[in-house]
């Protein structure tokens, strides 16, 4: 069992369930507005141990997970939430030594889930073209890591349309147009690789999907959103909460095929209308056109 000491950051969870992370130091005190606490109440002590403030309210004392730590972090760009993470996570097969690259780190939220994957073994990189995002990013992921991970690469710039080949496992575009980095994703990407979009809009989220569809280099893509309810449960008063953690983001996935590769056409018929005159997308190569646009109805 490793007691809590100096320099470790911990989560304090008040009555009413409100969390306050804090970095432990001898001697120092933390105010809250229902009294102080003493550091070294804390520090000595096992996880999962009850302090009391100055006004005698109890707080238990735990060390944050990474869920914890992301949604309590700083930032400049909004983060990419734990329910998604988990999301990509699985969705893009990453584990144990898998080679990632994220185009978009943002103030670093998803940059830290993915380290925790991959593991020491694996290999991340994360595109960034706002030097201010990417300073929060370094930031946020040296301080979950207390250092900057030997097997992460921050490039403050935009992904290069053209890279040189690497083999990844996986790309994730968290961006406005992630469709103008389909072709750098299919250069980037080893035959069965996981290309993801985490797009918020349906518009952004259609014209992903039919840039991949246009491109020919990519499986029929999947897409999801996830939605979390919480529950209330005290005795027999067992319902759901009010308010629930909703629409935060689209994901799209799909997989890379291997070069020379021609998917099977889809036995499904689009929808009529799915591609009328209105449509500005790029379209995919097996709908024809209708007579409408072709000049022929009349």
């Amino acid at each position: 069992m490793t007691l809590l000491a100096p320099g470790d950051r911990i989560q304090l969870t008040d009555p009413k369930r409100k969390l306050h992370t804090i970095t432990l130091a001898a001697g120092a005190q933390y105010y809250t507005h229902r009294g102080a606490i003493e550091h070294d109440d804390i520090i000595g002590r096992p996880e999962g141990s009850v302090v009391t403030s100055t006004n005698g309210s109890s707080y238990l004392v735990l060390r944050p997970i990474l869920e914890d730590y992301v949604l309590s972090m700083g930032r400049r760009a909004a983060i990419i939430y734990p329910k998604d993470a988990f999301a990509i996570i699985g969705l893009a097969g990453i584990g144990a030594g898998s080679r990632v690259m994220e185009a978009g780190a943002g103030s670093g939220a998803l940059t830290c889930f993915l380290l925790n994957a991959v593991g020491a073994s694996g290999e991340v990189t994360s595109y960034e073209t706002r030097p201010e995002f990417a300073a929060v990013a370094q930031g946020n992921v040296e301080t979950w890591f207390g250092t900057s991970p030997d097997n992460w690469t921050l490039i403050p710039e935009a992904l290069p349309t053209d890279p040189q080949p690497t083999a990844l496992d996986a790309v994730i575009l968290d961006m406005l147009a992630p469709w103008e980095c389909v072709a750098a994703a299919a250069h980037s990407l080893s035959p069965g690789g996981r290309l993801i979009a985490y797009v918020a809009t349906t518009t952004q989220l259609s014209k992903f999907v039919e840039t991949t569809r246009a491109d020919q280099r990519w499986t029929e893509p999947r897409s999801t959103e996830s939605l979390v309810r919480t529950w209330h449960l005290e005795g027999l008063a067992v319902r759901p909460d009010h308010s629930m953690n909703g629409h935060t983001a689209f994901l799209s996935v799909c997989r890379r095929l291997a070069d020379g590769t021609v998917l099977p056409a889809p036995k499904r018929r689009p929808a009529p209308g799915a591609y009328g005159p209105d449509y500005a997308g790029p379209r995919p190569p097996d709908v024809p056109l209708s007579d409408e646009e072709s000049g022929l109805s009349g």
